[in-house]
């Protein structure tokens, strides 16, 4: 998996009472507690998004479970995922999975398998035309290619029919921080555009076998800025991945100047595809983020449990109630050189919204 990772590495407050406005824990009188005892969470999928080979040197399903979570999602390409899948190792994690009451999910950048690459050589109109005017297969597709979206949606489907999550949540990113197409037909969509329009296809031909299917629309890097001409059809959802943010001040801090930025983004984005379903994937918990992708130089989290506190009470803020976070490389190895990691406290951090009569979000201490 050491190539998904240096994938990753080439881009790589609405008020809810005073917690919203001012990112301070209210502490609750006594008579308030049974609220906290008999609400509902209000962040509902708690997960982390880890390689399998994580699980094989650390006890994730126990951990997760022990931590108060809901879902752990495999950072794995379809065609590594069906390897998995099929595997004795695989079989295991998800037994464990299902004993323990976790959901499961796959989340990762997918073009280069969806649309195989050796097909250019026969095919060169269903791939990307780059800004001067050359068809390439280095990444993505023209989305202006009838066939190249069939053959897209056609493995889309086999993948999702194969090998589903058990949320029926599916994600079948763009390339990695790579561009889309700049064809004369594709041009003048945004990258964001062109991604949503994919997204719409593939969400249309998974459904003809789990109805219940939605599709995520990755907001990250260059898809950061909102879809203006292409809607999403209802199961679209956001997934926003802040990546650009660093974790020593909350993300809702605009004096620093990229999350001005960041946080424009989240809310132009929310008023596109909806609070309801939007899921948050961050990085607090990303050994590999925080290592700066080199897995021979292992570097601790720099945990800092009020910063995730305030996070978490900023994307609640905002109506999300789906939160994770890349936790990829977190495994025996980083324990043995570490110590254990902040997972009990993050998850937490994530059960400690409650939701109130009203709906919103609230932190009880």
């Amino acid at each position: 998996m050491a190539h998904i990772a240096m994938d990753r590495r080439r881009f790589m407050s609405l008020s809810a009472g005073a917690v919203f406005a001012t990112g301070c824990i209210r502490t609750m009188p006594e008579h308030e507690n049974t609220t906290r005892q008999n609400g509902q969470p209000f962040i509902q999928t708690r997960g982390v998004v880890i390689l399998p080979s994580d699980a094989e040197t650390f006890p994730w399903p126990e951990r997760a479970k022990r931590a108060g979570l809901t879902t752990i999602g495999l950072h794995l390409d379809p065609v590594l995922r069906e390897g998995f899948v099929k595997s004795e190792k695989g079989h295991a994690f998800l037994a464990a999975c299902k004993r323990l009451g976790l959901d499961v999910e796959y989340e990762s950048h997918a073009m280069n398998n969806l649309l195989p690459r050796d097909l250019f050589a026969k095919y060169p109109e269903m791939f990307r035309m780059n800004d001067e005017g050359r068809r390439v297969p280095d990444a993505n597709l023209c989305v202006s290619s009838p066939d190249g979206i069939d053959r897209v949606c056609e493995n889309a489907a086999s993948y999702a029919r194969r090998y589903p999550p058990t949320t029926h949540r599916y994600f079948f990113w763009t390339d990695d921080g790579q561009p889309m197409c700049r064809c004369p037909k594709c041009r003048d969509l945004s990258d964001s555009d062109q991604a949503l329009l994919l997204e719409n296809e593939m969400l249309k031909a998974i459904r003809r076998n789990d109805a219940k299917a939605t599709l995520a629309h990755l907001v990250y890097h260059g898809t950061l800025a909102p879809p203006s001409q292409v809607k999403p059809l209802p199961g679209i959802f956001l997934e926003y991945a802040p990546i650009q943010r660093n974790y020593r001040q909350p993300i809702r801090n605009r004096e620093v100047p990229e999350y001005a930025r960041l946080q424009d983004a989240l809310d132009a984005n929310l008023a596109v595809f909806g609070a309801d379903n939007a899921q948050v994937l961050e990085y607090w918990l990303d050994v590999s983020f925080h290592s700066n992708w080199k897995r021979d130089a292992l570097a601790p989290i720099p945990w800092r449990r009020n910063v995730a506190e305030d996070d978490v009470s900023y994307y609640a803020g905002r109506g999300i109630r789906h939160i994770t976070t890349f936790a990829v490389w977190l495994g025996g190895d980083y324990v043995e050189k570490f110590g254990e990691p902040p997972l009990d406290e993050y998850g937490g951090i994530l059960r400690a919204i409650q939701k109130k009569p009203d709906g919103q979000p609230q932190r009880y201490s």
